[in-house]
């Protein structure tokens, strides 16, 4: 599966952001898509997840109850709608995705990346 990441930009904090992971391929409905970012100088750190079946959901303390992940299995698009935006989410952030649906939180658990997408969030 190939997978495009996009919706990211330059917002004051405060602001919301949806970015949007478009999949290519039948089988995208199998797969547990999950969200992370990356600031420089910092490791790559697990922000959301969603099974093949949209009700396993899983989000990291510092965006719960700010961000809510879903997925539209017809569109072969997951999203990642982020309210109540903070500086310290300004990240570069990657949708990856897996078909077994283990250790969601972990980076090496995910066999396809998408490219990232900027998101910066001023003071």
């Amino acid at each position: 599966v190939q997978l495009q990441a996009s919706g990211g930009g330059l917002v004051q904090a405060g602001d919301s952001l949806r970015l949007s992971c478009a999949a290519s391929g039948r089988t995208f409905k199998s797969y547990t898509v999950g969200w992370f970012r990356q600031a420089p100088g910092k490791e790559r750190e697990f922000v959301s997840s969603v099974g093949w079946n949209i009700q396993r959901t899983y989000y990291s303390d510092s965006v719960k109850g700010r961000f809510t992940i879903s997925r539209d299995n017809a569109k072969n698009t997951a999203y990642l709608q982020m309210n109540s935006l903070k500086p310290e989410d300004s990240a570069v952030y990657y949708c990856a995705a897996q078909l077994i649906g283990l250790n969601n939180r972990r980076p090496d658990a995910y066999s396809y990346w998408g490219q990232g997408t900027q998101v910066t969030v001023s003071s």
